[in-house]
């Protein structure tokens, strides 16, 4: 199990395999509304919430996680359940409270509905169940529902070496995933200092961002970095060393795109960004290679056709190496004002 660490777009992941779990699981629940800016009440909600869903996970899942993320663009969290198995057969009567498949009371799932301020489920009998509970922090305005993050250490470790980062603005949103070289404490000061130079200016061009980004690191590790903008029907790309965009919809992957060869830090190469078409339809998933590549050869239009906020966690949890960090960044496409 996993912790949350200072840096807000670390995901704290618990295993659901012990009893132990359900408890540690409300802990960091907790502990991220207050980082993600709910007041008390809210973050007990929070923590009541995650209790549910991790105790249905142990009970009634295989290969049961949960996942606890504050939302990239600030004012609330995520907590996020996801399994292997069973699946459900009837989803809405699930959403019913004392319903139940096991003799219990049956009140989990409708009280899930009732704490969170949105609650988004997609399950497939055979293939398994992912839920979303969203909390929006008191006198913000609600994060827009279009967007997804899950960033993950590698196993063992405290320190991740990724990191993402996104900004809107009147003419589009800017985000950015980095991978620090290596994992480890370095590597994630590596990410923290790119993501630093990235936010002090997201406006500019892309390929002036990556070079702000190549004159903050030149003092320690590199890093592979994607950047990518998108606007109404577009998405702007510019990116060195391995992290991946992928532009999916339900009937699959539309576009792919990949960085300069090269590393951010260490004699970086000319950037240079491209524009792909953007249909309202798709969605934008920007990873680091702790995500294996070959999800997208034989995607399934259960797990292409998921609201980001799921997509980023199936991704992580699904697809994950062992032996790296791993990110996930998903943004649903920019659309033009009524």
């Amino acid at each position: 199990m996993t912790g949350q660490t200072h840096d807000p777009a670390v995901t704290a992941e618990i295993v659901l395999d012990h009893s132990s779990a359900v408890h540690h699981a409300a802990t960091l629940a907790r502990r991220a509304a207050r980082h993600g800016g709910l007041d008390d009440i809210a973050a007990e909600r929070a923590a009541v919430l995650t209790t549910e869903l991790a105790g249905n996970l142990l009970l009634h899942a295989v290969g049961g996680a949960v996942y606890v993320q504050c939302h990239p663009l600030g004012g609330g969290i995520d907590v996020v359940a996801v399994d292997r198995g069973p699946g459900m057969a009837s989803p809405d009567r699930a959403m019913v409270d004392g319903f139940s498949t096991t003799g219990t009371l049956g009140s989990g799932m409708g009280a899930a509905r009732r704490l969170a301020d949105e609650l988004t489920l997609r399950t497939l009998p055979g293939v398994g169940t992912l839920i979303c509970a969203r909390f929006h922090a008191p006198g913000t305005r609600p994060p827009r529902s279009d967007l997804g993050l899950l960033c993950l250490p590698v196993r063992g470790e405290e320190a991740c070496g990724d990191s993402a980062a996104v900004v809107d603005a009147p003419d589009g949103r800017t985000a950015v995933v980095v991978d620090g070289l290596g994992h480890g404490a370095e590597a994630a000061e590596a990410s923290a200092a790119a993501v630093t130079a990235f936010r002090a200016a997201p406006e500019r061009p892309l390929p002036e961002i990556l070079t702000a980004m190549d004159h903050a690191l030149r003092s320690g590790r590199g890093a592979a970095v994607g950047l990518v903008r998108l606007r109404p029907g577009s998405v702007e790309h510019c990116g060195v060393g391995n992290v991946r965009l992928l532009l999916v919809s339900q009937d699959g992957v539309r576009s792919r795109a990949l960085g300069r060869p090269g590393v951010v830090g260490w004699n970086m190469p000319q950037p240079r960004s491209h524009t792909l078409p953007m249909p309202e339809e798709c969605a934008a998933v920007v990873h680091s290679d702790g995500i294996a590549a070959r999800w997208a050869d034989t995607a399934a239009p259960f797990l292409l056709g998921m609201p980001p906020r799921l997509l980023a966690a199936a991704l992580g949890h699904g697809h994950r190496s062992a032996r790296d960090d791993a990110t996930a960044l998903v943004s649903g496409a920019a659309r033009r004002s009524s």
